[in-house]
């Protein structure tokens, strides 16, 4: 099951309450944290950027030592892998990193309810199992709006991984972002159906450019898009990291990670025995989720705008989607002055007016 978010119905469960009664505390050397992740850390993105706040995380508390497993397919195979944290590794925190690891996280977890597990961008809880995400849409917006500045053509591109509502409702942030500036132009989707294939990446960063696309963002694991857009002299957006460094010249912007904001608390309250199952959802606010420095293109007056925006969202006074929005059909979803909740955001399955692009069903 290659995915990391499911359709309408999950926000049920994902604002659910039961959490559980605080456990007993654990020294922190014998938490021994353990880490599951999609890809490698050499990815350069989304496994790249976790490790990292992994490492900070271990920086922060003297004496825990953490454990990594990399490229671990989502579906059956991770279950061997939890059990062997557990029972060799005497795990008492397990950070599953993504979500098609989430059913067989909720079997494991009912064999071992001294251990606390974190599921990261599922829905399903238990006594001994919470979830955690970050509000990527926010930055994700503000790039969009850096993506509409610097875009001549009005044609802009997107490299999507799978068509879920986490992927979807981030291609409608950067839509938002986007017409906000330019108002005529239109984000075109190419999905990957794969959250990790730098050559399939390349290939689709290329057809968008070859369609007379000027500008690319991304929903993908590696640089692969970044580079293509590097050797075309093309704009892009990178994600999960700064990907500066694989197009040092055509790199804007990029929404991205600072997972250690979401880490270290968890693994303070789990050393505390404070620690309870809850679905965490942090933002800008929090500092789990920012925006990285502007490429050398972006004009100031560009920066001044997204500043702007950037201090609303991180005060509160404005989110993302808030209304008047349109659908792809000119049908308004969100009527001036109103704001979607947040579960309608995390189930979102429809395109928002200039996108195009459709979501396989």
């Amino acid at each position: 099951m290659k995915k990391r978010g499911l359709f309408i119905f999950m926000l049920c469960v994902f604002l659910a309450a039961g959490a559980a009664v605080a456990a007993e505390p654990i020294p922190l050397e014998k938490i021994n944290p353990s880490y599951i992740y999609i890809g490698p850390v050499g990815d350069g993105g989304w496994t790249y950027m976790q490790d990292a706040g992994r490492e900070k995380t271990d920086k922060d508390f003297p004496g825990l030592k953490s454990t990594i497993v990399e490229s671990v397919p989502e579906g059956p195979a991770v279950v061997p892998v939890l059990e062997k944290l557990v029972r060799q590794g005497k795990s008492k925190l397990i950070f599953a990193c993504s979500f098609g690891y989430m059913d067989f996280v909720m079997d494991v977890a009912k064999k071992y309810p001294d251990v606390t597990f974190m599921h990261v961008s599922g829905y399903k809880r238990a006594d001994n199992v919470g979830t955690l995400f970050g509000r990527m849409y926010q930055p994700r917006y503000l790039s969009g709006l850096v993506a509409g500045s610097m875009s001549k053509s009005g044609n802009i591109g997107y490299v999507a991984a799978h068509p879920i509502p986490e992927v979807i409702r981030m291609i409608n942030a950067f839509t938002l972002g986007v017409r906000k500036v330019n108002p005529k132009a239109t984000v075109k989707v190419i999905w990957l159906f794969s959250w990790f294939d730098p050559g399939k990446e390349k290939e689709a960063a290329k057809a968008l450019i070859d369609a007379g696309c000027d500008v690319l963002g991304m929903h993908a694991d590696t640089g692969a898009v970044a580079q293509a857009c590097e050797e075309a002299k093309v704009y892009v957006v990178g994600y999960n990291n700064d990907m500066s460094k694989y197009a040092p010249t055509m790199h804007i912007t990029a929404p991205i990670w600072n997972w250690e904001k979401m880490f270290a608390p968890i693994v303070q309250q789990v050393a505390d025995g404070t620690w309870k199952s809850e679905a965490i959802w942090a933002g800008m606010k929090e500092g789990a989720v920012e925006l990285a420095p502007f490429g050398p293109a972006v004009p100031e007056d560009v920066r001044k705008q997204v500043m702007d925006d950037q201090e609303k969202i991180v005060k509160g006074e404005w989110d993302v989607f808030t209304g008047p929005i349109k659908d792809q059909k000119g049908e308004v979803r969100v009527k001036e002055g109103e704001s979607m909740s947040d579960s309608d955001i995390w189930s979102m399955n429809w395109f928002v007016e200039g996108v195009s692009g459709e979501i396989p069903r």
